[in-house]
């Protein structure tokens, strides 16, 4: 269980981290033109009511004060009072955050379902046709915009075939799956390409060690060596990969919520900086920041299971 120590250290040493994300998003969005007060009460607004409106919010106060604030609100569990919605962030960000987990989620299990079998067929046949056009296909979908595979998917399978919703995402359970379907077959298929060309690398390395020749001459099956050594060793550097590319499949919920109107943290995003709601913005990517550490962090634990050599 020592392997496991580096458990109780991490969290310490990613404080910085968040830190640094939380002062960043902080100068960042006071940076962006425009004032949310002006923008709240609209172009008739008297100066009298804009002072009053940034006066309730502390828009008035110094930035470091402001700062001050919101790190002593953070502490005690808070957010700040969103300026649009006129409720708290945390319980605003909490009412949108189910559609983006599962999005996230579902991408990641089709990315995973589509990646293995095309790395393990790419491997096992190199140098052949299907070698050769699952390199192609991956390659393809390496150089191909999110928005606009999300479009191409709506015009294929919502509009000529009418398999699947345009947009929205459902009341009940049943409906929400059929309606988070192409969005998540959207991020897998960009996702999957990445996978796919990292997993047959590894896979071909490993194949190439003395530990399958040895397997080989002791008379194993090539299913047996392929499944039960080849691809337990070949996933970690696939995991690590997968984990970074999470981060930005996180942050990539911007655009495909956007694309598909489905109500997560994305479009939120999209709608808080519109409208210079700052507690909101500083919420929202603070939450997608604690999403990729945590994910990193899982794909840390992960790597040691699968390696009892690797020490973090």
């Amino acid at each position: 269980m020592h392997r496991y120590r580096f458990v109780l250290w991490r969290p310490f040493q990613l404080l910085p981290v968040l830190f640094g994300i939380s002062v960043l998003v902080f100068v960042m969005v006071r940076s962006i033109p425009g004032d949310p007060a002006r923008i709240l009460l609209g172009v008739r607004s008297t100066p009298q009511a804009i002072a009053r409106i940034r006066a309730q919010y502390g828009l008035d106060e110094p930035l470091w004060l402001q700062y001050f604030y919101f790190v002593r609100n953070l502490l005690q569990g808070e957010m700040g009072k969103s300026i649009i919605y006129r409720v708290d962030t945390l319980k605003l960000i909490d009412s949108r955050i189910q559609p983006t987990i599962f999005l996230v989620l579902g991408s990641v299990l089709l990315a995973v379902l589509i990646a293995v079998p095309l790395a393990t067929g790419a491997a096992r046949y190199r140098g052949r046709l299907a070698d050769h056009a699952i390199r192609l296909i991956s390659t393809i979908g390496l150089g191909l915009p999110a928005f606009w595979l999300g479009i191409m998917v709506i015009l294929l399978f919502s509009i000529s075939l009418h398999w699947f919703p345009v947009s929205g995402y459902g009341s009940d359970w049943a409906e929400r799956l059929h309606h988070l379907f192409l969005p998540c077959l959207t991020v897998a298929l960009a996702l999957s390409a990445v996978l796919t060309r990292n997993l047959r690398a590894s896979l071909l390395m490993e194949l190439q060690n003395d530990y399958v020749t040895a397997a080989r001459a002791r008379g194993l099956s090539e299913n047996h060596i392929f499944w039960r050594h080849v691809m337990p060793n070949s996933l970690i550097p696939t995991i690590n990969l997968l984990a970074v590319n999470i981060g930005w499949l996180i942050g990539g919920t911007v655009v495909i919520e956007s694309v598909f109107a489905i109500p997560g943290l994305g479009q939120l995003l999209v709608k808080a900086i519109i409208s210079r709601d700052y507690m909101v913005v500083q919420g929202v990517v603070l939450v997608f920041a604690l999403a990729t550490v945590a994910v990193n962090l899982l794909a840390d634990l992960l790597t040691v299971a699968l390696d009892p050599r690797v020490k973090l």
